[in-house]
């Protein structure tokens, strides 16, 4: 009986905020894609194949945000949460995240038209996105808001992934990583409101479960992406252990 009610005790703020903060160990920082990059290993097509497939993600992620706001019946939150759409939209044509991204890949040698296209979007990619997207729009709210936090780990990756693609692709443009530096300032502002919420809402032992189960559901996709990625094919890929 006592292991029973101690399954299913409530976690405290910290224990709560250490298991979201575990999943980092899932981050797709990790994945041998990245530690490629990260090491000057990429030859450019597959820096362009990289930047064409996650243009399919930067370019749903206003969508995603969108479906949280559809779910949420909370006005401050919904306040709050609309200006991840604006920062990733732009308030005015030639601004936001997606515009940064499509400067990305003209730096990187991929014209905006074929960017926009989605040609090169490999069904991988397409697949694991578009399941992110679904997934915010059927789950609740909260637990949205919980895979959202793959932000916790973001700047840390963010930064080395600057420094390395100055050091080892001279050829590319250093405007062209704007997009990055900007998602420096705005990822940890971002995170911080989202892991207030998820802390705050999430009481029970089963809330805390189904947040870190959907933050670690949504470090799989981001995995399952670069998976596809680097083989340029339609494979399954495997999530880390």
């Amino acid at each position: 009986m006592t292991i029973a009610v101690d399954e299913q005790r409530q976690r405290t703020t910290e224990e709560l905020v250490t298991a979201l903060r575990a999943q980092g160990s899932r981050y797709h920082d990790l994945h041998p894609f990245h530690v490629r990059m990260n090491a000057g290993e990429l030859s450019a097509e597959e820096l362009r194949r990289w930047v064409a497939n996650r243009y399919y993600y930067q370019r749903s992620i206003p969508l995603k945000d969108a479906a949280i706001l559809s779910n949420c019946p909370e006005v401050d939150v919904r306040r709050e949460w609309i200006t991840r759409i604006v920062d990733h939209d732009g308030s005015e044509p030639g601004g936001g995240g997606i515009e940064s991204w499509l400067r990305l890949g003209e730096a990187l040698g991929v014209d905006r038209a074929e960017l926009e296209s989605e040609r090169g979007v490999l069904p991988g990619v397409r697949y694991a996105v578009d399941a992110y997207v679904t997934f915010c729009r059927t789950r609740p709210w909260v637990e949205a808001v919980a895979a959202s936090l793959t932000e916790l780990f973001g700047p840390s990756a963010i930064r080395v992934r600057v420094e390395a693609l100055e050091r080892h692709y001279p050829w590319i443009d250093p405007a062209g990583l704007e997009y990055f530096r900007t998602r420096l300032k705005q990822a940890p502002l971002d995170a911080q409101y989202a892991l207030d919420l998820v802390v705050e809402r999430c009481r029970t032992r089963d809330e805390q479960d189904r947040a870190i189960a959907a933050l670690a559901f949504k470090c799989d996709l981001l995995w399952a992406q670069l998976e596809a990625i680097e083989r340029g094919d339609t494979r399954p890929g495997k999530p880390p252990a």
